[in-house]
């Protein structure tokens, strides 16, 4: 999310690196867009990208998926995305502790939730649960 940091003021924000939201086609949502984004989704499986400026974890997160998108995009998300620092009642709903954070949504519901990244499969096992306890079977 963030280019060279050498000489880094902490007082100025680092822009923010929009290529993993480009990539993926993520739409930038908050706390008074959110459940219009999701609803608008339909039938697909939301995945919100919970996220933060100047967060070394969510840039590592972004890189990851960059490094491998064609097995991201295989797992058939509707992709949308909050920076939970500038918007932090979405911290409070749903109750984060620490970015990043995936949280994954069916018509509103919440079905469940990836924290941190930990690599593809561990997250691509996190959106067979969410499908699996919309389909109503036991999560692996």
């Amino acid at each position: 999310m963030s280019g060279n940091t050498a000489s880094h003021d902490p007082h100025t924000a680092t822009p923010v690196d929009m290529t993993a939201f480009t990539a993926f086609g993520m739409r930038e949502v908050d706390g008074g867009t959110l459940d219009a984004a999701i609803a608008a989704a339909g039938d697909d499986l939301v995945c919100v990208f919970c996220w933060g400026e100047d967060c070394f974890n969510c840039e590592l997160a972004e890189r990851a998926l960059l490094a491998q998108p064609g097995p991201v995009r295989a797992l058939g998300l509707r992709w949308l995305h909050a920076n939970v620092h500038a918007h932090p009642e979405l911290g409070r709903r749903f109750g984060l502790h620490g970015i990043p954070v995936f949280l994954f949504f069916h018509h509103g519901k919440v079905l469940g939730r990836a924290t941190g990244w930990h690599g593809h499969a561990q997250f691509a096992g996190a959106v067979a649960n969410a499908r699996n306890k919309l389909a109503g079977r036991p999560l692996v």
